[in-house]
This record gives C-alpha cells, sequence and structure tokens, in this order.
C-alpha cells in the first residue's frame, strides 16, 4: 500500500511539474526550431537526424576527465536537494524502487560524432524532480558526478520525457567507462549535459555554469544550432 501511494504521489507531481513546464519545453529549439541545421530522415521531434556538423558512429568512444570512479551498488547515493520542497538522498534500492522508464533516442557528442537509436533505461529527471518537488521559483538543475564534473541544465530541458538517470544500455548494465552504474542522458543536448557517474542533482533558482561552461562551452548546448561554444 506504502509504495502504490508513494506511486500516486509522484504521478501527481510529475503531472503538475509537466503542465508547469509545458509550454517552455514546447518552445525549445530541439522541437520548435523552424529552421534547424543537419540533414536525413526527421526524428520524433521534427529535427533533422544527424545535426549540424556530426558524423555517425557505430562505436561508442569514450571521454571523460581522466577519472573513472568505481562506485559499488552498495555504496552509490544519489542526492537530490537544492530549491527543493523535499531533499532526499536515495540508495541504489530506492533508485529501482522509482517508476522505470525504456527508450530508445540519439546521443550527440560535441566532438562532432553522433550515436544513434540507442536502446536505454533508467529514471527519469521528470520523476525525481516530482519525488522532491522543485520550489516554484527554480529554474536550472547543476549535476555533480564521483569524479567532480558538474554541468548545468534548465529545468524546460532537464524535464523532457526523454532525459533520463539511466543504469542500463542495450540491455545491459550500463558500463563503468560510460559512467556506470548511472548517467545522465540528453538527447536533445549535446551529450556532456548528462555527467557520468552521477552522484547529486542540485536544483536551482538562477543559472550556475558547470565544469566545461566555466571554460568556454555553451550555456544551451542545442545540437541542431551548433551550439557548441560560448
Amino acid at each position: 500500500m506504502e509504495a502504490a501511494d508513494k506511486l500516486k504521489r509522484i504521478v501527481e507531481a510529475r503531472m503538475k511539474l509537466k503542465s508547469r513546464f509545458e509550454e517552455k519545453m514546447r518552445l525549445t529549439p530541439s522541437v520548435a526550431d523552424n529552421r534547424p541545421q543537419g540533414s536525413g530522415k526527421l526524428n520524433r521531434h521534427g529535427m533533422p537526424e544527424l545535426p549540424v556538423g556530426q558524423t555517425i558512429t557505430h562505436k561508442w568512444p569514450v571521454l571523460d576527465l581522466g577519472i573513472e570512479p568505481e562506485i559499488s551498488l552498495t555504496a552509490w547515493r544519489l542526492i537530490l536537494d537544492g530549491a527543493v520542497e523535499h531533499p532526499t538522498t536515495l540508495t541504489w534500492d530506492d533508485f529501482l524502487a522509482l517508476p522505470q522508464t525504456e527508450d530508445i533516442s540519439d546521443f550527440h557528442c560535441v566532438t562532432s560524432w553522433s550515436k544513434l537509436g540507442m536502446h536505454w533505461k533508467g529514471v527519469r529527471l521528470l520523476d525525481l524532480a516530482a519525488l522532491v518537488q522543485p520550489v516554484e521559483n527554480a529554474t536550472h538543475i547543476l549535476c555533480y558526478g564521483y569524479d567532480d564534473y558538474t554541468t548545468n541544465v534548465s529545468l524546460e530541458e532537464a524535464l523532457k520525457p526523454d532525459v533520463l538517470l539511466a543504469h542500463t544500455v542495450e540491455n545491459a548494465p550500463l558500463p563503468r567507462e560510460h559512467g556506470g552504474p548511472v548517467r545522465m542522458i540528453t538527447p536533445e543536448l549535446y551529450a556532456w549535459k548528462g555527467t557520468k557517474w552521477i552522484h547529486r542533482i542540485e536544483f536551482l533558482t538562477a543559472n550556475t555554469l558547470g565544469f566545461w561552461e566555466e571554460r568556454g562551452y555553451s550555456n544551451t548546448a542545442y545540437p541542431w544550432r551548433n551550439d557548441r561554444y560560448s
């Protein structure tokens, strides 16, 4: 009964958040740009499958800061805090008890390669936000990895239904070199916005730059606008 009540609360809070940010999400460039740059058939959002300046790869290159932390499932924690009504820390079991989402989406790296049609399973960031309930004037999140990496994402991007904290890729546990046990994926933004080895999500009432944003990368990271650098 407790699990059913928790799910009901998450669903109700999810629908309120969706309603609150729906118009902003609908107007984001990766959905609404009427002159997107790219080539190929249209994806499910109406954008060219391959964004401008990208090349399709069938491999999955490994990119990181030179640190690949090893986190056991018993030690892994996800902190959800900042400008929220109900800050919390999730264990691995807590995380798997949340609604699980499977999705197929594309992965666009700022270094100019794209891997298409990747199969993911994980928890929507929307459902995590519903769990902690961001305050009314929350605008962004800052994500932290176990490797001390950070990146910022606006809430209208973070709350899209294809933004996942993924633990499974291609029906197998997410490999350590790709951010396992859990990484965030942002299919409608360049992939540096998806923190590997994710450890904390801080909700903010103002934008704060992350690791690459402080070093000249774009705040917004829209692939179909070639929006790589500030």
